[in-house]
């Protein structure tokens, strides 16, 4: 169990870091998904690439994990408003994927999943 735990872990490390430096790479890709009553899009995006990076970065201690896993539970928490759009918008193109109402449910219900997979390394 140890075992799998680390490389749970070490995934988790990895996504959020990829998750967050893409936020830098492909930016419009997540402009266009941020619902309209959501102000200041592009600094959204900025904030939300920094948060991710750094969560990546605080789950790497042991010290800073807490912090990392509150932070990401809570984050994704406020990106729920962003899948629920998605939902609502579906089907529409985003880059080179077409998000059908299918995709954007499930990105939806990852989100609880994503919680409780970063609550579960809570505790060594």
């Amino acid at each position: 169990m140890r075992f799998v735990k680390k490389v749970s872990l070490f995934i988790l490390v990895v996504g959020y870091a990829f998750a967050g430096i893409n936020h830098f790479l492909n930016p419009e890709s997540y402009i266009h998904i941020i619902p309209r009553y959501i102000p200041f899009p592009v600094l959204m995006n900025i904030i939300a690439g920094v948060a991710e990076i750094s969560f990546a970065l605080m789950l790497i201690r042991p010290k800073t994990r807490p912090w990392a896993i509150y932070g990401i539970i809570l984050m994704l928490a406020a990106f729920l408003p962003v899948h629920i759009q998605m939902l609502i918008d579906a089907p529409f193109k985003l880059a080179n994927i077409t998000v059908t109402p299918l995709i954007a449910w499930v990105r939806l219900i990852l989100q609880p999943a994503l919680m409780l997979w970063v609550w579960w390394h809570r505790k060594n």
